[in-house]
């Protein structure tokens, strides 16, 4: 992000937890919180506390000649303040590390004003941050796709004959996004064992997470006008973690030939916390070649990668009633995306399909190289025929009741890093078909 015009960017703030956090003065990631049942307010996380917009707004300290009047913090969502496009963003980015910078007394040394803006962050109720209305999954990892195309139609056709050419997606549930911390019911649908003549229906009995990331859209585009890839993020405000959870068996019968329906609108987790782009833009690095080189639409200059290191965490019940934390099943990083977040905004709207404000774009699961860093359980168990083993002598071909995943990613830079946050599910027994709701 570029210096304010006036001063040096703040290297410290003045809260002394953010040293050495995940929410260090270059992150301010923006969220929403409550406080005892109370009204959902917006914040952004700085060390272990809440910085409550809503009151730097009540108080004039957000009225900024880039927002144009507009006085987007009182709501409970970050939806007006991802409509006023990047201007605002960076302006509002550059106020608040000033307030809360170490050298500054505006908000340091006023004690009435920091007792009500610094909210501590462990007795805050974290929620949704945005009212999403469309949400898309991607299909972006080449390495995922390879894997799981290999188990399904062998080496020679692992990857569709269109998947070099074009990032491929599918419009998902946004009903069903959940933020970190919210329990995920097994689902219940039909699948179709191998050795049966005809399917059966019932609870999933491989359920699944996927470790992606998630773009969270600002300014949209008008039906029937197409983003370009060069200007695609003017467009995207910031990013989460998302787990899109999958019953792989309901997938299996039913994806041929629209693709995924069941098998994945009963549950999406994100991360709470949108880290901006801005605090990201230092780890912005080269993504893998591509070869083909993609059509004219899907070029943009400069890299489109970024360095973020991505780890999923599993915790059985058995593991938590023995006091053992939980294990991390899988490392890998957001730099091997082959299709990067330019491309799957410019081929998303490339028909014209309008994004909105709040509207999330996930990667699809990140797997890299080694068997280590795959992103899924039905890679990492290799469709349950090499068992993930744990700690306590227990197996996982997929995910069993009690079962709680939790994923968490950082960016290193000189002297902090930038973290987002968990997206942490646990996984509850299936409702009883034949009961009520």
């Amino acid at each position: 992000m570029p210096d304010d015009p006036t001063t040096a960017w703040p290297a410290k703030s003045f809260v002394a937890s953010a040293e050495g956090s995940a929410f260090p003065i270059q992150n301010l990631p923006y969220g929403a919180f409550r406080k005892d049942g109370g009204a959902v307010r917006l914040g952004v996380a700085i060390g272990d506390a809440i910085l409550d917009l809503a009151a730097l707004e009540a108080a004039g300290l957000l009225d900024l000649p880039e927002l144009g009047g507009a006085r987007p913090f009182g709501g409970p969502t970050l939806n007006p303040f991802l409509a006023l496009g990047p201007a605002a963003w960076a302006a509002v980015r550059r106020r608040l590390a000033l307030l809360l910078a170490a050298d500054r007394a505006e908000l340091r040394d006023d004690a009435p004003l920091r007792a009500r803006a610094l909210v501590p962050m462990s007795g805050a109720e974290l929620m949704l941050p945005m009212a999403i209305g469309d949400y898309t999954d991607f299909y972006a990892s080449r390495e995922h796709a390879t894997n799981v195309g290999t188990m399904f139609r062998g080496a020679e056709n692992a990857l569709m004959p269109n998947w070099l050419h074009l990032p491929v997606g599918y419009h998902g549930r946004a009903s069903s996004v959940v933020v970190s911390g919210t329990p995920v019911r097994r689902p219940l649908g039909q699948s179709k064992p191998p050795d049966a003549p005809t399917p059966v229906f019932g609870p999933s009995s491989q359920l699944d997470f996927e470790l992606e990331v998630g773009f969270v859209i600002g300014p949209g585009n008008p039906l029937g006008q197409p983003i370009p890839a060069s200007r695609a993020l003017e467009h995207v405000f910031g990013m989460v973690l998302v787990n899109d959870w999958s019953a792989r068996d309901i997938q299996a019968w039913e994806y041929v030939p629209l693709g995924p329906f069941l098998a994945k609108n009963f549950a999406t987790t994100i991360s709470p916390w949108v880290v901006p782009m801005a605090a990201l833009e230092p780890f912005r690095v080269a993504g893998p070649v591509q070869e083909p080189v993609p059509l004219p639409y899907l070029r943009a200059p400069g890299d489109g990668a970024y360095d973020i290191a991505l780890e999923a965490r599993l915790q059985t019940a058995q593991m938590r009633a023995g006091g053992l934390p939980p294990m991390a099943i899988t490392r890998t990083n957001a730099r091997n995306l082959y299709w990067d977040i330019r491309q799957q905004v410019a081929h998303h709207t490339i028909t014209g399909c309008p994004l909105q404000p709040g509207d999330l774009l996930a990667s699809g699961t990140i797997s890299g190289q080694e068997r280590t860093a795959r992103g899924s359980l039905l890679e990492l168990a290799w469709r349950g025929a090499e068992p993930l083993e744990l700690p306590n002598g227990e197996t996982r071909r997929f995910l069993e009741d009690g079962d709680e995943l939790v994923l968490t990613g950082q960016c290193v830079g000189d002297g902090y890093r930038i973290g987002f946050g968990e997206a942490r599910g646990l996984v509850l027994p299936a409702l009883d078909a034949a009961g009520p709701l």
